[in-house]
């Protein structure tokens, strides 16, 4: 008996899209957000009448829908008009006024920023988003190490609305009184899921994500209700995953409760992530690796390095064993007629 003769083929897999399973995964409703999202775009509006917009700071604990409601104001934004920027930073991949600039004007569509100073590219930024307006959101706000690029912005571009995204409702209490006296900011909380919402939010994911009847009636609310208790959505896609995942290591058909308490059981062995934990050179190769999913691992150096990747292969290796440990992808040893490879695959457990 070979190793894979029980691999279940491509058309006879339980799950049918995996990005549905990523927390970043944009659904084309957000449910339970509906109030949350009008706050946001009327303090947007003022824009579409070359008037300054109000700022707001979102606060409310992880995996609640915080970024996922400004993502979804901010894409009808772009479908509505030209003439407005819309700017989404995270600062945990962008912690410093340098950096926050840098992929601003990447955004913009400004790419020589080397050689330029922090104060050069404000300039920039100035002299391009002036001649229209934009509305900036600032997410993991409390990840940034200062916040001098907020003064700027709140002093030297003229139509603007700024939106904060933390998990701490304290960090606006301790920002400093300069910038707070500047922003005077609306804020807008959010509050958790109850548990008929969860099941809902877990149902629409399960919709996108599997084909129709894999999942036992039991086993699903099981997830639904262990993500209520947990009170994260991220928590409870990565559940979902699993329980797939060990369904399908045994030729299953259907997920039942029994692979949906084993993957509950692992959920201590497991550290659930985002990529936006990594540093930018790490996410910058999780992404080629995503684009490129089973090629070898000299390949994607290629690929690396065709794209502006500065580091030596051994760093390169580095780090793809990095995001192996930490479950961000997969890798295989294998050996051919020349030699030993590693095969490198993405994974979704990035929520």
């Amino acid at each position: 008996m070979g190793l894979f003769d029980n691999v279940l083929k491509g058309d006879e897999s339980l799950i049918r899209n995996e990005e549905a399973l990523d927390f970043e995964f944009l659904p084309k409703v957000l449910p339970f957000r509906e109030k949350e999202q009008l706050f946001i775009a009327e303090s947007i509006k003022p824009l579409f009448q070359s008037r300054t917009g109000r700022n707001v700071v979102m606060f409310g604990p992880p995996g609640i829908g915080k970024t996922a409601a400004a993502r979804h104001v901010i894409k009808e934004l772009e479908e509505q008009s030209d003439e407005i920027f819309a700017v989404y930073v995270n600062c945990w991949q962008n912690n410093s006024s340098y950096k926050v600039m840098v992929e601003i004007c990447d955004q913009l569509g400004y790419r020589l920023v080397q050689n330029k100073k922090t104060t050069d590219l404000y300039k920039v930024v100035a002299s391009m988003v002036n001649k229209k307006a934009a509305a900036f959101i600032f997410d993991e706000i409390d990840k940034a190490e200062e916040y001098d690029f907020l003064y700027f912005l709140l002093n030297d571009i003229y139509k603007k609305s700024i939106c904060m995204i933390t998990n701490f409702q304290e960090w606006l209490v301790n920002l400093d009184t300069r910038i707070k006296s500047r922003l005077m900011p609306e804020v807008l909380e959010f509050k958790q899921y109850n548990e008929n919402e969860t099941k809902e939010i877990m149902k629409q994911r399960m919709v996108y994500a599997f084909p129709e009847g894999v999942w036992d009636d039991v086993a699903f609310n099981r997830i639904a209700k262990k993500t209520a208790e947990i009170k994260d959505i991220r928590t409870g896609l990565f559940l979902m995953r699993e329980s797939a995942l060990i369904a399908e290591s045994q030729s299953k058909k259907k997920i039942s409760l029994q692979d949906v308490e084993h993957a509950i059981s692992k959920m201590d062995h497991f550290s659930i992530k985002k990529s936006a934990d990594l540093d930018d050179d790490s996410k910058f190769i999780l992404s080629i690796v995503k684009e490129n999913s089973g090629k070898k691992i000299g390949e994607l150096f290629k690929v690396y390095e065709e794209k502006g990747g500065k580091h030596s292969y051994k760093t390169f290796q580095r780090k793809i064993d990095e995001l192996d440990d930490n479950d961000f992808i997969s890798t295989t040893k294998q050996t051919g007629s020349g030699g030993n490879t590693t095969i490198v695959e993405k994974k979704l457990t990035d929520f």
